[in-house]
């Protein structure tokens, strides 16, 4: 078991009596928490571990703030003495968002976000009073400054990468203009600042929310509208326009005095504007400067959805050079430079990927008619084998993923193959050829080069959905994907 795994074990065995049943990281969120699914015989928790100890003194003080006005928000249970490990509820593996991937749009989803955002609204207003903002990360306010670094943000990551020439001093003064007019809202209450749906767990068919722990005071709408225009999510305009109004609805009880919704409305475009923007921003940084697929893949998403917004909405101010440059940045041309190149029935590509031993085999033989293709050396990571307790085990294991993952420089060796591999792969498509090969090698060909060449063909399936003929030879397993 991996360290970070041990000490989750013997901080949650020291408070418990409960006998763990067994652990499971899980998948690694935006920053840089882990996070951990334990089972026992009677329940199941979340262990959270995070060295940046002012993160986690912010996420426990706001859920034992909005606690005591029963906001749906997790139970914390222990706490280590350092602030780096805490045990909290555990509302389950399925989110609003994956609820809405499964069932579409239909009327159970559609009383997910009702009751999503008829939460929201509470713990928002009625959460504002006695809350200490001196325990936000980073601004106290979603004011002028905050607004400014987002579109900035955008700027620098997104859209000095598309190389549209554009006035910069008219466009910063355009950024100005918008942030003084989105920071005179009528209503700021607690802004939870990444109300997304993957961040609202379902469970027993009634809804609870996750890390806020970026939250601050600000306008009501940014929320609103971080949860009905997220990108993946996809939603109809008779949902965006309705749920609007619900929500809106929502508050006015809560504040007992209706809303004035033209004001309302015209201020929530412009946040609508402002969150796609940053969103974009966090997209160009994550996929265009990292090379992480699921972030490339979704940028196509987000631009479509600014160019709806623009042709349809209006934000009750003047921006001539911004809407300039957006009008320009959400062209066809645009959005077809970041759809990526994928395959199709008639593509003769076949992406032939090994993992195999340097100290047993040597190189797999190329069988290929025009040979080539590529061999990367997974020896330079630490090697598992090194190990006791993953002598038995292989790349497939969850014990060793943790630890390559976690321990060694795996993540980013791969982010370099992914570079490599790509520039190939959307050449071969292109141009119709039949065959690349990409071998993985490790010195006994059981632990790193597995797991490399697993993380290689998942990541090309999902990317390019080329076919895939994936061979671990001292493992004796070979599979086949997209024929």
């Amino acid at each position: 078991m991996a360290p970070v795994a041990e000490n989750i074990k013997s901080f949650f065995e020291s408070f418990s009596s409960e006998k763990i049943t067994s652990i499971e990281k899980l998948p690694k969120s935006g920053g840089d928490r882990i996070y951990f699914r334990i089972y026992t015989d009677e329940n199941s928790y979340i262990a959270t571990y995070n060295e940046n100890r002012r993160e986690s003194e912010t996420f426990l003080y706001f859920t034992r703030h909005f606690s005591k006005i029963n906001a749906p928000v997790p139970h914390i249970y222990f706490t280590s003495s350092d602030g780096t490990i805490y045990i909290q509820q555990d509302f389950g593996p399925v989110s609003l968002l994956n609820e809405l991937e499964k069932h579409g749009q239909n009327e159970y989803v559609y009383s997910l976000f009702k009751k999503s955002l008829k939460a929201l609204a509470c713990l928002q207003i009625k959460g504002f009073p006695d809350l200490d903002y001196s325990y936000c990360l980073t601004s106290q306010e979603f004011g002028k400054q905050a607004i400014l670094s987002d579109l900035l943000y955008f700027k620098y990551y997104f859209l000095d990468t598309l190389k549209i020439p554009y006035d910069k001093e008219k466009l910063i003064d355009d950024f100005e203009a918008l942030s003084n007019y989105l920071t005179h809202v009528q209503h700021k209450y607690f802004m939870f600042r990444d109300f997304q749906s993957r961040n609202i767990c379902v469970q027993n068919e009634e809804v609870h929310f996750i890390d806020y722990q970026g939250g601050m005071k600000g306008a009501l709408q940014y929320d609103v509208a971080s949860l009905l225009w997220q990108a993946r999510a996809n939603l109809s305009e008779d949902w965006k326009t309705s749920l609007l109004e619900y929500y809106m609805d929502c508050a006015g009880e809560i504040l007992q005095t209706p809303v004035d919704r033209g004001r309302f409305i015209s201020q929530y475009n412009g946040y609508v504007l402002i969150r796609l923007m940053q969103v974009l921003g966090a997209y160009g940084f994550r996929g265009l400067f990292e090379r992480k697929a699921q972030f490339l893949t979704s940028i196509p998403l987000a631009l479509t959805n600014i160019k709806w917004f623009m042709e349809n909405k209006k934000m009750g101010i003047a921006l001539p050079e911004y809407e300039r440059v957006i009008n320009i940045m959400v062209q066809d041309e645009i959005i077809n430079r970041f759809r990526p190149l994928q395959a199709n029935d008639s593509t003769a590509l076949v992406v032939t990927i090994n993992s195999f031993s340097y100290l047993k085999t040597g190189y797999p033989k190329e069988k290929s008619r025009n040979g080539g293709g590529f061999v990367f050396d997974c020896r330079g990571m630490m090697n598992p084998g090194r190990f006791e307790e993953f002598k038995a085990l292989n790349g497939r294991d969850k014990p060793v993923i943790d630890f390559l993952e976690q321990q060694t420089e795996m993540p980013q060796f791969l982010n370099g193959v992914y570079n490599i591999v790509d520039i190939s792969v959307e050449d071969y498509i292109k141009r119709n050829f039949e065959s690349l090969t990409v071998s993985f090698g490790c010195t006994g060909g059981q632990h790193r080069s597995v797991y490399a060449a697993d993380s290689l063909a998942r990541y090309l399936w999902n990317k390019f959905k080329v076919k895939i003929n994936l061979n671990h030879i001292e493992q004796d397993i070979h599979e086949q994907k997209g024929f």
